[in-house]
């Protein structure tokens, strides 16, 4: 029989697989030739297929109506992937690790300041003091090296780590489940964008292999809106929200490690500095031996006295 702690890092295991795989993959959309446009409905209509009916057999679409998961949908959903999955066509998997998962803690403090005044604490601070001297020495090496600091795929990552930030924040004001939130992400943006993706985008589907349709369709549309976000809400319960996500939060790090020899991406310098650098600062490393200190001290105040 598995311990809870067991289960917890299997759990946390799967969610780092797959949000590994989400930097992979969406890399592959771009040498692939699938528009960013065409995976999101096809992501959104596949969940949608998928969770709509269990809700309905449920009896548990109430929460539908009200306007919390709407807007988290228009933000966390349909906002989030046009940007996230238009940047990869522009820059290669390294820049996402760097300019959207390493700036996503910080803009979740931003966010959670501006919309509810929480304050920044230390370590905030020294985490934004890093990645400023990161993302310096960073654009400073790549306009040596290429004449450009940054590009417009840096620039849609990072506007998509503002809409994670957000929608981080206001999930966590507005306290919805785990199963309500994702499932009102999932099935308010495909009501809202397929039709105007039907009627008004562009569409390239008949362009792709439909293996690599299928593939790509399974996997964002099950793996990442489904499973994923189910696997990550059980590992907090079993190991607690910082220690799952200082884990699961290496995991793009290590995807754009891994797609420089799989996918024959560049790293440079520069890409070296602010992998280091970002890593650092969105992990927080230093907190792990704060927070073992702070156990250990509680183990020694409550032993007994011999």
């Amino acid at each position: 029989m598995m311990t809870s702690r067991t289960q917890g890092y299997i759990y946390v295991a799967i969610t780092m697989c797959i949000w590994g795989g989400f930097t992979i993959t969406s890399r592959l959309n771009a040498i692939w030739h699938i528009s960013p446009w065409d995976i999101t409905a096809l992501r959104f209509s596949l969940a949608f297929c998928i969770l709509m009916p269990i809700l309905i057999y449920k009896k548990d679409t109430d929460f539908l109506l009200n306007k919390q998961p709407f807007i988290l949908a228009m933000i966390g959903g349909v906002a989030y992937c046009l940007t996230s999955y238009s940047a990869f066509h522009f820059v290669p998997a390294a820049h996402a690790a760097i300019f959207l998962n390493g700036c996503i803690p910080l803009c979740t403090a931003l966010a959670g300041f501006l919309l509810y005044r929480q304050p920044f604490d230390k370590h905030i601070w020294i985490s934004l003091s890093i990645m400023l001297a990161a993302i310096s020495a960073m654009s400073f090496l790549m306009y040596t090296e290429t004449g450009v600091a940054f590009g417009l795929g840096d620039l849609l990552f990072f506007i998509s780590a503002i809409w994670w930030g957000t929608f981080t924040v206001l999930l966590r004001q507005w306290q919805l489940s785990a199963w309500h939130a994702m499932a009102g992400v999932a099935i308010w943006s495909a009501i809202v964008y397929v039709p105007i993706y039907l009627l008004f985008l562009p569409q390239h589907l008949d362009q792709v292999s439909t293996l690599h349709l299928v593939m790509q369709t399974l996997f964002h549309g099950i793996f990442v809106v489904i499973i994923a976000t189910l696997a990550y809400v059980e590992a907090i319960k079993r190991l607690g929200a910082f220690k799952t996500g200082s884990i699961v939060t290496l995991a793009p790090f290590i995807a754009a490690i891994i797609a420089v020899p799989l996918l024959n991406e560049p790293i440079s310098l520069a890409m070296m500095c602010g992998l280091i650098g970002m890593g650092i600062g969105a992990l927080q490393p230093w907190r792990w031996f704060i927070h073992k200190d702070s156990l250990q001290q509680q183990l020694d105040e409550n032993k007994p006295n011999q």
